[in-house]
C-alpha cells in the first residue's frame, strides 16, 4: 500500500514537472485541457467523440474535451430542444458540465464556441480573450458584422488567436477542387448548399455561410460588390471580385437539398459534390490550439461575412448591387457608437 502511495506521488511530481518545463519554453502541455460554450447544437457532441477518441491519432491526439458550460437561446426552438439532450450526452461521455464561463475557463486550456446562436458570441468570448486562451469560434461567428469586427478588434487587443470556419471549407473535395489540374487556373465558381432562414439571424448566416465558405475556398478574398435575388424557395447571389472574376452562391430552400461547386477554370470545368463530415475541420481545430497559428486569416472571415451583409442588403434594396466596402464602413459605424 505504501509502496503503491509512493509511486503514485512519482508519477504525479513527473506530470507536474513535465507540464512546467514545457511552459517555461513555450511549448503546449503534452494534453491540452479543451472546454466547450455551447450545447445546443450536434457540433458539441461530434467533435468531443473525435478528439476524446482512445484511438486519436494525428493532428486529433492530445486535445481532450474536459469541461463544457450548456448556454442555449430559449428564442430559438432549435437552441432550446437540445440544450438538454446534448448536455446530458456530454454529461456520459465524461466531460464535466459547468454553470459559467468563468467556471470553465478555470479547467481548460483552449475554447471551442459552439453555440448555435451567433448573437452571444461575442459576449461569450469576450472573457475568453482577457483569459487568453485561444478559441475556435463556430458558425456563425457573430450576429452581425459589427459584432464580427469587435470580435476580430477583441483578438488583436488581448493578442490572442482564434479562427471561425464552416466544416465545409476543409472538406478534402473542395480543398482538392482549387488545385485541381484538370481546372487550372480558377477564373469563376458557382457553389451552392442548404439555406433555411432562422429569423433571430442575418439570413446567411445562419446556414447559407456554408456555401459562401466554399465559394471562398475557391476563389480566395477580393470580392467588391454582390447582387442578391430572393425567392422563398432559393437565394442567389452573384459576386464581382477585384481581379474581374464572378463567383455565384446558391441558397437551397426548395427541392434537393445538397453541396457542392463547380469551378471555372483556365483548363476546364470541374465539379466537387457533397459532405463528408467534420473530422477535416476538428483536424484544424487540434492543430490550431497546438501550434496557436489559424488556418484562415481574420480579415478573410470577415470579408466573407461583409459579402452575407451586403447580400442582405441587396435583398433590402430588391436587388441592387451593394459594395463590401459600404457595408464594412456602415458596421464600423456602428461599432463605433457603442
Amino acid at each position: 500500500m505504501r509502496n503503491g502511495l509512493v509511486r503514485l506521488i512519482i508519477f504525479a511530481a513527473a506530470i507536474y514537472s513535465s507540464s512546467v518545463s514545457r511552459a517555461a519554453f513555450g511549448q503546449p502541455p503534452a494534453i491540452l485541457r479543451a472546454g466547450i460554450i455551447g450545447l445546443d447544437t450536434s457540433h458539441a457532441e461530434a467533435f468531443t467523440k473525435l478528439l476524446n477518441d482512445p484511438n486519436a491519432a494525428g493532428d486529433l491526439a492530445g486535445v481532450h474535451v474536459v469541461a463544457a458550460f450548456p448556454g442555449g437561446s430559449p428564442d430559438i426552438a432549435l437552441s432550446r430542444d437540445r440544450v438538454g439532450p446534448v448536455t446530458d450526452q456530454m454529461r456520459a461521455m465524461g466531460v464535466e458540465i459547468v454553470d459559467s464561463i468563468p467556471a470553465l475557463l478555470q479547467k481548460v486550456d483552449v475554447v471551442l464556441l459552439e453555440s448555435v446562436d451567433g448573437r452571444p458570441h461575442l459576449e461569450q468570448v469576450r472573457p475568453v480573450f482577457e483569459a487568453r486562451k485561444p478559441v475556435f469560434i463556430d458558425k456563425p461567428l457573430a450576429g452581425s458584422l459589427a459584432d464580427a469586427l469587435t470580435i476580430a478588434r477583441l483578438g488583436k487587443k488581448y493578442n490572442v488567436p482564434w479562427f471561425s470556419s464552416s466544416s465545409l471549407r476543409f472538406d478534402p473535395r473542395y480543398q482538392a477542387l482549387k488545385n485541381d489540374p484538370k481546372a487550372g487556373e480558377i477564373v469563376g465558381c458557382a457553389a451552392w448548399s442548404p439555406c433555411p432562414l432562422e429569423p433571430t439571424q442575418p439570413d446567411l448566416f445562419w446556414y447559407g455561410i456554408h456555401g459562401v465558405e466554399i465559394l471562398y475556398t475557391e476563389m480566395g478574398p477580393g470580392c467588391v460588390a454582390v447582387t442578391r435575388v430572393h425567392t422563398d424557395g432559393a437565394d442567389c447571389v452573384v459576386a464581382k471580385w477585384k481581379d474581374g472574376r464572378i463567383g455565384v452562391f446558391r441558397g437551397i430552400r426548395q427541392g434537393k437539398e445538397d453541396y457542392g461547386a463547380v469551378a471555372y477554370g483556365s483548363k476546364g470545368v470541374v465539379p466537387a459534390l457533397g459532405f463528408g463530415g467534420y473530422k477535416p475541420l476538428v483536424e484544424q481545430i487540434a492543430r490550431f490550439f497546438k501550434t496557436g497559428k489559424p488556418p484562415v486569416a481574420a480579415d478573410e472571415t470577415i470579408e466573407l461575412y461583409a459579402f452575407m451583409e451586403a447580400a442582405d442588403e441587396s435583398k433590402r434594396q430588391g436587388g441592387c448591387p451593394v459594395t463590401i466596402e459600404s457595408v464594412l464602413a456602415k458596421a464600423q459605424h456602428q461599432q463605433a457608437r457603442r
